[in-house]
């Protein structure tokens, strides 16, 4: 899922990397009611801003408080979209991926609740809380081609998932990717 032009614009962003800001991200896997797989991800607000209405997983930048990006994780998981910190087991950590507009590396989480949460979105960054069918995202249907204003061109084509109706591209799809292929090594 990594844009063809992402090698060498990254090859030129080296300066930048080693200033990056650290941040943590969850993805959440949960029993619905009828005890099928679900995940969650995030529709982030309209703003003035590079990550303005995209889709991603709940998480943000790591904190003072925060003793490890994986608490980062949690706590930004439960204030984004109310999933207590206690009902989540995380049990892997994923490649962490590079985001060039925000200077971010963001270093992604797989969890699981044994329960469907009752989820609460922070109205000031959560536009919409998206709960996607395991099902629907491993079926091929889901990958797609869009054409995307990125910030290293006007428009360019980039690999992506529509996950309902959402277009899901850059670093999620990424990190959705590499998820992908855990699922599929084990099933």
């Amino acid at each position: 899922m990594v844009p063809t032009f992402r090698k060498a614009f990254l090859s030129q962003q080296e300066e930048a990397i080693k200033k990056a800001k650290h941040a943590g991200v969850l993805a959440l896997f949960y029993p619905n009611e009828l005890q099928e797989t679900q995940f969650v991800l995030i529709l982030r607000k309209t703003y003035k801003g590079v990550h303005s209405a995209q889709v991603g997983f709940p998480g943000g930048k790591l904190e003072k408080q925060d003793k490890s990006l994986m608490e980062t994780a949690l706590r930004e998981t439960y204030e984004e979209v109310g999933v207590p910190t206690d009902s989540v087991q995380i049990f892997k950590a994923l490649s962490k991926v590079y985001i060039p507009p925000s200077n971010f590396y963001v270093y992604p989480f797989i969890g699981t609740s044994m329960h469907k949460p009752r989820f609460v979105k922070q109205e000031d960054e959560v536009e919409d809380i998206i709960e996607v069918d395991l099902d629907v995202f491993l079926d091929e249907k889901a990958l797609i081609e869009k054409k995307i204003k990125t910030s290293y061109s006007a428009a360019t084509n980039v690999p992506a998932f529509l996950l309902n109706g959402h277009v899901v591209w850059g670093a999620t799809a990424m990190m959705l990717s590499e998820i992908k292929d855990l699922i599929k090594a084990v099933v």
